[in-house]
């Protein structure tokens, strides 16, 4: 089953951000996320990050982001996840 998470991140924290990147993207080669990517604001800057995932159900898909270096770090204000269905289209 597919997940949707839409992670904001505290107003601010574009440095803790960046300097948990490196740990991120080292998780994402692992992790079942197919498709993720970062928010932007009007400057361009990383505010966010929107997230495919891959899990039996939402606790579980839920269990998966708390392991993420930016959860673990406390980068996000909020975090929604909704079940998913894919319906178009092909992970690059």
């Amino acid at each position: 089953m597919h997940f949707v998470a839409i992670l904001t991140d505290h107003d601010g924290a574009l440095e803790k951000r960046v300097a948990t990147r490196p740990a991120h993207l080292d998780w994402l080669k692992t992790a079942p996320v197919p498709i993720a990517g970062p928010f932007l604001d009007a400057k361009g800057d990383m505010v966010g990050s929107m997230l495919i995932v891959e899990a039996e159900d939402e606790a579980a898909a839920r269990a998966l982001l708390a392991e993420d270096p930016y959860a673990k770090a406390g980068l996000f204000k909020s975090v929604e996840v909704k079940a998913w269905r894919w319906g178009w289209g092909k992970p690059a």
